[in-house]
């Protein structure tokens, strides 16, 4: 049987452990944390988690940590995220290729899995092509992909860059041979190859080469015209209606405590409002679109409707 004090010393081990526990929770971060971008590095989504990483140093006592895992449009990088451990330390950098992949029955993986941290940022979808290409408009490139076997990169099978060439495809009657990359920087390193006529990636991850005239874009697909793309026309303004882009945020996998959820939400509303991370931006023409956890995730809520009827109309799934 038990002594008192053998209780005793058990139950004070007891409350140690516990508020030890506690304490760890309290002082959350307590070591670095891992950002995974699910794409190679030089995309837009790398840029903008680096940046972001950098802007955090005043906002959060601990490293946050650049992890590239790219492959399968992101949907390497969210499992390794959903695997690891609900503690706060894995972060991933989501993207709309969430809404497309599920949509389209490549992964099981959706937006449900995660509690929503905050958008970052949106950017539309374009059509790019080299700057030495025959085509000056989006009608020339048209006509002549109509006459020929145009090969058009895009950020990977069920990317949102895949779903933008869908949808041109569809409201014009022509038809791409569509070629998946890890992202969009080794789509755009095709194109300026010469191995590909075109790709859709956003206007904002190939500001670099279309900003030096490397490359020229012939069409943006958002509602209106956009910042470094003045004089770049809108795919309605064509009469093509087609308005298709990528936002991207920050979640943690679902069963993260609640007080870890928070801490995080309140450095991300800080390190938003950092000069340096609106500089970065600036420099490779991206959207700042910030909108917090709540709101972020009615947006993928949204979205995700929106990609499944989109995918149903144009056939896609698998």
């Amino acid at each position: 049987m038990k002594t008192f004090a053998s209780r005793l010393l058990a139950g004070l081990l007891c409350a140690a452990a516990l508020s030890s526990a506690a304490l760890a929770q309290s002082t959350y971060p307590n070591k670095p944390i891992e950002l995974i971008v699910p794409y190679p590095a030089g995309g837009g989504t790398d840029v903008l988690g680096r940046a972001f990483a950098l802007a955090s140093v005043k906002h959060l006592p601990q490293n946050l940590i650049v992890i590239n895992k790219p492959g399968a449009s992101g949907a390497i990088g969210w499992a390794d995220v959903l695997n690891g451990k609900p503690d706060g330390y894995k972060v991933a950098l989501l993207a709309t290729d969430l809404m497309t992949q599920p949509n389209m029955g490549l992964t099981k993986i959706t937006y449900e899995d995660f509690i929503p941290i905050a958008r970052l940022n949106y950017d539309p979808a374009a059509i790019t092509v080299r700057a030495d290409a025959p085509w000056n408009t989006v009608e020339e490139f048209i006509q002549a992909a109509k006459k020929g076997d145009f090969r058009v990169g895009n950020g990977g099978n069920g990317s949102t860059w895949h779903l933008a060439a869908a949808a041109v495809e569809d409201k014009t009657g022509v038809k791409f041979n569509h070629i998946p990359f890890a992202g969009a920087a080794p789509a755009a390193l095709a194109l300026l190859g010469g191995h590909i006529e075109a790709i859709t990636v956003s206007a904002a991850e190939v500001y670099a080469y279309t900003s030096t005239g490397k490359l020229k874009t012939l069409a943006v697909m958002s509602e209106q015209r956009i910042k470094g793309y003045e004089k770049v026309p809108t795919l309605k303004e064509r009469n093509i209606d087609i308005s298709v882009g990528t936002w991207r945020g920050l979640a943690v996998v679902k069963g993260t405590p609640p007080e870890v959820v928070s801490a995080l939400r309140a450095a991300a509303a800080k390190i938003v409002t950092e000069q340096s991370l609106r500089d970065a931006l600036d420099r490779q023409n991206m959207g700042y679109a910030y909108a917090d956890g709540e709101a972020f995730g009615a947006v993928m809520a949204k979205d995700h409707v929106f990609y499944k009827s989109l995918i149903a109309k144009l056939g896609l799934k698998q």
